[in-house]
């Protein structure tokens, strides 16, 4: 996978290309201008730029720059996961929730402006598009933490574990918001912050969580 902060250098004369191509070049130099700078300083017209296309052909793709840039985040968002390691392979728990989180927070990084905003976009104005854009990237982020930490199963039948996983993913969502605007951690800082804390929730929570519910 290409560094979403390389942006694709203009082509010169007319390139004609397929329309789902055309979208994709244009959508990876709005990912890189977006990643790099405030949502604010990147216009619609940059973005056309860095395609190699005209600023008609951008906004016949995507209209106005939100809906090009809920495009971005929805983008950047739906990268898969990376592999989890198997049990079987001899990775412990640790190794696979620490593997999962960087992954995670590289992620984060190469996006690093796109994130800000879209965090910001979510708490100051209650964007009700964006927000279902990042509470479905939230809904796959806890399948995929539940499957890293081998309770896939028990999450989609258990709701209390699910909520727990939930809640989990929103203090990463603000600590990572303390790294990346506030640069009040480092990312080490946010990994063992993240990677603890979970360790504690699995090891502490969850098994007072099923017994509670089994005392029920």
């Amino acid at each position: 996978m290409s560094d979403p902060a390389e942006v694709p250098a203009p082509r010169r004369g007319r390139d004609r290309k397929a329309p789902d191509e055309r979208r994709g070049q244009i959508l990876a130099c709005a990912r890189a201008l977006l990643s790099e700078r405030p949502y604010g300083s990147v216009s619609n017209t940059d973005i056309a730029a860095a395609a190699g296309v005209s600023r008609g052909l951008l906004n016949h793709y995507f209209g106005t720059k939100r809906e090009l840039y809920l495009a971005a985040v929805a983008d950047m968002m739906a990268v898969p996961p990376a592999p989890v390691p198997a049990f079987a392979e001899g990775a412990t728990v640790r190794e696979r929730v620490g593997q999962s989180i960087e992954a995670w927070l590289e992620l984060l990084h190469r996006n690093r402006a796109t994130w800000i905003t879209a965090l910001d976009m979510t708490a100051s104005r209650g964007d009700a598009e964006l927000e279902k854009i990042l509470d479905e990237a939230r809904e796959r982020a806890v399948d995929h933490m539940a499957e890293v930490v081998g309770l896939a199963p028990a999450s989609r039948e258990r709701s209390e574990l699910w909520a727990a996983f939930r809640g989990f993913s929103g203090m990463a969502e603000a600590t990572t918001r303390e790294w990346l605007k506030y640069e009040r951690l480092t990312r080490a800082q946010v990994r063992l912050i993240l990677e603890e804390v979970l360790l504690h929730l699995l090891d502490e929570i969850v098994p007072r969580l099923a017994h509670d519910t089994a005392g029920e």
